[in-house]
């Protein structure tokens, strides 16, 4: 009988991004998101970085047309224990944001969540998402 792929695994290892230019995405996603880079890795005559925050890791390489848009990857969502506080906080980052105010979803978990989205320079989403 066939078990889940959990029963091979230990945890996330990371998620993969192609980078329309990845140096400009180390640096969004160091300097605004506060990732450290683990590794940058040559691949034939391309790069590839590894970015990590916590337990989250991103692959993200150069070499390919990046698909600019949302896609195989929906998004990324960070948990934040005020979500007020990161709103404000991404406004004064500049960042370009999905959402023009905190959002809501009353139905989620046993209180609800607040969140607001924003894109990264790859035109990925990521969710920064407060469990109320």
């Amino acid at each position: 009988m066939s078990k889940p792929m959990t029963a091979f695994t230990t945890d996330f290892q990371h998620s993969g991004m192609i980078a329309k230019d990845l140096d400009e995405t180390i640096e969004f996603y160091t300097k605004k998101l506060g990732f450290e880079v683990a590794g940058i890795f040559h691949n034939g005559e391309n790069r590839c970085a590894f970015l990590r925050y916590g337990h989250l890791t991103i692959e993200t390489w150069e070499g390919e047309p990046a698909p600019m848009t949302t896609g195989a990857i929906n998004h990324w969502a960070f948990d934040t224990p005020d979500i007020e506080a990161a709103f404000e906080n991404a406004k004064e980052l500049g960042l370009k944001f999905k959402d023009t105010e905190i959002q809501h979803i009353d139905s989620f978990w046993d209180h609800g969540i607040r969140y607001f989205n924003v894109y990264g320079p790859n035109g990925e989403t990521i969710e920064f998402c407060q469990i109320v």
